[in-house]
């Protein structure tokens, strides 16, 4: 293996054009796939497909449908919604949204529309009639009327007409196939702007919109990522000051990414938009291993004074460390893909296969690239070889000595500092248990709160029952006989009623509930007179029947979509909630459950089933993060435990580095907390990433440790300090520029969710430098590990800088020996 690299080396450096040329070639084809990249929400992806919920949503689409847009008009000036002006608008908005591509013109419904009905006794029976006819009122007559009929229409007063009477909503669903999100919310967005005016607000919600919100806002997220790429710019400027440290993590990370994107785009795997801020990690990734690198580079460099010899040294001797840290990047990312999401699973392949590109973007196409850039004139400064310390590298060295010096001083300084990292890791541990999984707040957590969609959705909710719903499904067991009518039955009729007292009369009531058996009930009241005391059915087939033929004969199944199928033998029961923050949705999980397990699952015609709607897909995803977040952290840490224990020799040499990689992932579970940041199928992704960026960091700081061991004369202190003050400054350095890119997200972005992976990404880059660059040190010098001892490790060994000069001057082409014992010209992975 060891000979393996260096003939590897030595190879790439004797064909390094024809290196070039290939990376050129392979680059050229990936761009011609980046074009075909295609980033869009797919609803459907982003649900869990082993979840009983979602089996439940897609077993009856029709109930509780979460892709549809809510429009509310309402009067501003005090004024009820009954005036031709209103009204007008109302109906102009229902028919302009059904012209819109991709609407479901049977589940658009507004006191417009047919679907909007009331029950009227006439000598025939009882009738349902349209609300409106084929034109808007006229006159206050006709107004006044309308008013009436509302009032006797148990859809329209509840779900329709605010309890003022001065707001009324409109609702559109959307075929998923067919819809287009950015051009819906364009749209509506477009009607709702010129139907506003003094007297009336027009509030638009819903999971279409939200989606569009996200669009719009990720045009302003490119531009946020080129500020991003323009901080790192002028951090490796700064940092750097020659030409070859600020082009090549650049040129690497470039052709990394069109690898990536160039990837998917050629497999045409559609990509989720709120996931795009992920890669920003893997940019970070490139970023710290090609600064690793290059700093290794300038070392060997000060040392041959040759740029290709530096460069064949180098990669020989950085080839192991960086693919071992590079494939536990992939290993970790890939873990993400075990979460039942498809849109995760795409992303996982996606991203992993990324990582995986930086093993010849970061390794070897660096090293070609060293070779031809100018020689640095300030080798020294990087070095530490100036001796005035002075500049952002010497304020380096001085911090990082003071670290070493504080774990390693004496004795009882290191218990002392060791006792501190234990406590406040307790203390991180409890509180990263705290962090809220879910949604925290009415409406989006995605967006600012007091942006137009939160806003909307407040107003909707103060004057309707909500957008939200769960759906308990009464399921037929006989579907096939059309004869049957289980809808329509006495025994869905009783089931129904006793969910909904159960629901109403327990602690978190529903703020509404909906059924077929309230239409059921309002043809009762009116056949038998009108008297409110009519409303409940005679629970005996022949009323039941009786009521269900009512209501139904000569209407359009249609009209009762939300509440039964078109063969009226499925139906649900439908509770609304206010907002979709997790405590509401635990309260009205448990009060569906409580109420089910009261009337029981399984009877004679139906089966009770939990549940659809918005609250239970929502739930769905909450699942998916409770299920997996350990699922996914076991996996990655297991790779990484094998790969290490074959890199170091030692399952000892994995523990230490894993201690550091956990701890982060609670110490970022914590900044979660305190940050506000939920934790959701989105920042979980990051979470599981930061594993990656922490692991990284441990095995470039340990490899060094192991090889300062020897080259500093068997001695901890001195290993551990030198350790720090070369590839740790690398390490600072990376995460800092970072830090320096990220954090502005949270004052540019409109959309808060980019603000949120803004500080999110920001922990995750502090939080594992810290860890790496003081507890992983810390460790390495209390256990003392035997491994460290060793002198045969791939990725801890020194490599006799010498042999290269010897070999040069006598000409010999066998460049790159091994030197298994520590040379006088030592350089550090």
């Amino acid at each position: 293996m060891d000979n393996l690299r260096f003939k590897i080396a030595k190879w790439v450096m004797a064909k390094r054009a024809y290196v070039a040329f290939t990376f050129l070639i392979i680059t050229i084809f990936f761009a011609l796939g980046v074009p075909k990249v295609d980033i869009r929400t797919i609803f459907a992806d982003l649900l869990p497909a082993d979840d009983a919920f979602v089996q439940t949503f897609k077993d009856h689409p029709n109930f509780g449908n979460p892709l549809t847009v809510t429009v509310m008009v309402k009067r501003t000036d005090g004024e009820l919604i009954y005036n031709e002006d209103t009204l007008q608008k109302v109906w102009d908005l229902t028919r302009d949204i059904d012209l819109i591509e991709g609407v479901d013109h049977d589940r658009i419904i507004s006191i417009t529309t047919e679907k909007a009905n009331y029950a009227e006794a006439t000598s025939m029976g009882v009738e349902m009639q349209p609300l409106m006819g084929d034109r808007i009122p006229e006159g206050e007559a006709e107004l006044q009327d309308l008013r009436r009929r509302v009032e006797r229409s148990p859809m329209a007063r509840t779900y329709l007409v605010s309890s003022d009477e001065k707001a009324t909503l409109i609702r559109a669903g959307f075929h998923e196939h067919l819809l287009d999100y950015g051009h819906v919310f364009a749209e509506v967005r477009k009607l709702a702007e010129a139907a506003s005016d003094g007297e009336h607000a027009i509030r638009v919600v819903g999971q279409p919109i939200l989606t569009g919100w996200i669009y719009l806002l990720q045009e302003q997220t490119y531009t946020i990522f080129a500020v991003t790429v323009g901080l790192l710019l002028l951090a490796l400027v700064f940092y750097m000051r020659n030409l070859a440290g600020i082009a090549t993590p650049i040129i690497c990370s470039i052709v990394a990414a069109i690898w990536g994107f160039g990837l998917v785009g050629w497999l045409e795997s559609p990509i989720e938009p709120l996931l795009m801020v992920v890669p920003l990690l893997l940019i970070a990734r490139s970023f710290s291993h090609c600064v690793q690198y290059t700093e290794r580079f300038y070392e060997v460099f000060h040392e041959l004074k040759d740029r290709r010899l530096a460069s064949e040294a180098t990669l020989a001797v950085m080839m192991a460390p960086s693919v071992f840290g590079i494939i536990t990047d992939t290993l970790a990312i890939l873990c993400i893909g075990v979460a039942p999401i498809p849109a995760m699973q795409r992303f996982a392949l996606f991203c992993g296969f990324w990582a995986f590109f930086l093993i010849p973007t970061g390794v070897m196409l660096i090293a070609v690239l060293l070779s031809y850039m100018p020689t640095p004139k300030n080798i020294d400064t990087i070095t530490g070889g100036d001796v005035s310390d002075k500049g952002i590298h010497g304020m380096q060295k001085k911090v990082l000595t003071a670290v070493g010096a504080l774990i390693t001083g004496n004795k009882k300084r290191t218990r002392m500092v060791a006792t501190v990292v234990a406590v406040v890791s307790v203390v991180v541990i409890i509180v990263s248990r705290q962090v809220a999984i879910g949604n925290p707040t009415e409406g989006s957590n995605l967006l600012w709160n007091d942006s137009d969609f939160n806003v909307g959705t407040r107003d909707v909710n103060d004057h309707f029952p909500g957008v939200n719903s769960l759906e308990i499904i009464l399921e037929s067991k006989d579907p096939d006989n059309v004869q049957a009518r289980a809808a329509r039955s006495r025994e869905a009729y009783e089931v129904s009623k006793a969910i909904v007292r159960s629901v109403m009369s327990g602690e978190n009531p529903a703020k509404a509930t909906r059924s077929f058996s309230d239409f059921m009930e309002e043809g009762s009241r009116l056949y038998s007179g009108g008297h409110p005391a009519w409303l409940t059915l005679d629970p005996t087939d022949r009323a039941v029947n009786a009521a269900g033929v009512a209501v139904a004969f000569g209407q359009n199944p249609l009209n009762f979509a939300d509440v039964t199928d078109f063969q009226f033998q499925h139906s649900a029961v439908s509770l609304f909630y206010r907002d979709n923050k997790q405590e509401t949705i635990d309260k009205a999980l448990a009060a569906a459950r409580k109420a089910v397990a009261e009337v029981g699952g399984d009877h004679d015609t139906i089966n009770v089933r939990m549940a659809s709607g918005t609250i239970a897909l929502q739930e769905a995803q909450n699942q998916v993060v409770k299920r997996y977040e350990w699922i996914m952290l076991g996996l990655a840490c297991v790779a990484i435990f094998f790969i290490a224990s074959f890199a170091y020799k030692s399952f000892v040499a994995s523990i230490v580095l894993l201690i550091p990689v956990v701890l982060a992932n609670f110490y970022l579970t914590a900044a979660m907390h305190l940050l506000g940041i939920g934790l959701d199928i989105n920042s979980v992704m990051v979470a599981v990433l930061g594993v990656g960026v922490g692991i990284d960091y441990g095995i470039y700081l340990l490899s060094r440790i192991c090889e300062e061991y020897g080259a500093q004369g068997e001695n901890w202190e001195k290993a551990i300090v030198e350790a720090l003050t070369t590839t740790g400054k690398a390490i600072m350095f990376t995460a800092s520029i970072m830090l320096v890119g990220i954090l502005p997200w949270y004052f540019l972005s409109d959309l808060k969710f980019m603000a949120d992976m803004g500080l999110l990404l920001s922990s995750v880059m502090l939080i594992n430098m810290v860890l790496a660059l003081l507890v992983l040190p810390l460790i390495v010098y209390i256990v003392k590990p035997k491994f460290v001892t060793r002198n045969d490790l791939m990725v801890g060994e020194s490599i006799d800088l010498s042999w290269y000069n010897e070999e040069e001057a006598a000409g010999n082409t066998e460049r790159g020996a091994v030197k298994q014992q520590p040379s006088l010209n030592t350089s550090s992975v």
